[in-house]
């Protein structure tokens, strides 16, 4: 995983890491972007699978929080108006492409936000397709968060189902986790829900597990009211990671709403 290529002195490269099949040769020019938002507690690495399912000619992108992985050191984000704020300002700095943006849990809210932000001071960068996943739109009361404190936090990521819950029982990647972990939750605490919330132009797809037990498939229908454009709503196998072993269906489903405007191929098996 490499960082993606940014102008010195923007900080656009610390927010977006482009990702890649390790070993494999520098790909070509870009026709087209994808655009993924990690998980509370989660990082740009969660999308590395996506690498091998991505279509040649699609460059993907996966957004890295601060306090995490390489960005370990800096201070987390906590508010919605500056996670999303920088995202905005990072993907509009990149050449203009035919772009879809996918995000999962809190990601999908930071994306939804992403866009608005966009349409209204980037129009060049307002993608065409936004991927909303794991969660009801931020209009609805979320009465399912966890405390703040560590016990809660770490029973609350169990009871999600994550891909190693067990790191949170080592104590020195206890130490390292938590406080982006809570840093997210902080975040999403903050983001009260709007009664009158702004719509976007965007086509939007509201994708979900058949055993999320936080965002039963029901909810999903809630962000067909946040769409002036084509809504639609896809329940795959699983709970509220259901992504993790579906990546190659996702790509599918991200390449299929790039269109054949982009004019990109699939990449030969």
């Amino acid at each position: 995983m490499t960082a993606y290529a940014t102008p010195a002195g923007d900080g656009a490269s610390r927010w977006l890491r482009r990702l890649a099949v390790p070993g494999a040769p520098a790909p070509g020019p870009s026709r087209a972007r994808v655009v993924c938002l990690p998980h509370a507690g989660g990082a740009a690495g969660a999308y590395q699978g996506w690498a091998r399912h991505v279509p040649s000619g699609v460059e993907l992108i996966a957004v890295q929080y601060p306090g995490r992985q390489e960005r370990l050191a800096e201070r987390c984000s906590e508010t919605m108006e500056e996670t999303a704020g920088a995202v905005a300002g990072a993907l509009a700095a990149l050449p203009a492409l035919p772009t879809v943006v996918f995000g999962h849990s809190m990601g999908a809210l930071v994306a939804y936000e992403t866009v608005l932000r966009l349409a209204r001071t980037a129009p060049h960068a307002t993608p065409v397709h936004l991927f909303v996943s794991g969660t009801a739109a931020p209009h609805r009361d979320r009465d399912d968060l966890p405390g703040l404190d560590d016990d809660s936090l770490v029973a609350y990521t169990r009871r999600q189902g994550g891909a190693d819950p067990e790191v949170y029982e080592i104590p020195e990647l206890r130490e390292l986790l938590l406080p982006s972990l809570r840093a997210d939750f902080r975040l999403l605490t903050g983001y009260l829900p709007v009664r009158d919330p702004a719509r976007t132009g965007v086509p939007v797809t509201a994708l979900g597990g058949d055993r999320d037990t936080g965002c039963p498939p029901g909810r999903l229908e809630t962000w067909g009211e946040l769409t002036t454009g084509k809504f639609t709503t896809r329940v795959l196998p699983g709970g509220h990671f259901y992504l993790q072993g579906a990546e190659e269906l996702l790509c599918a489903l991200v390449h299929g709403a790039l269109g054949a405007g982009a004019d990109v191929r699939r990449a030969a098996p």
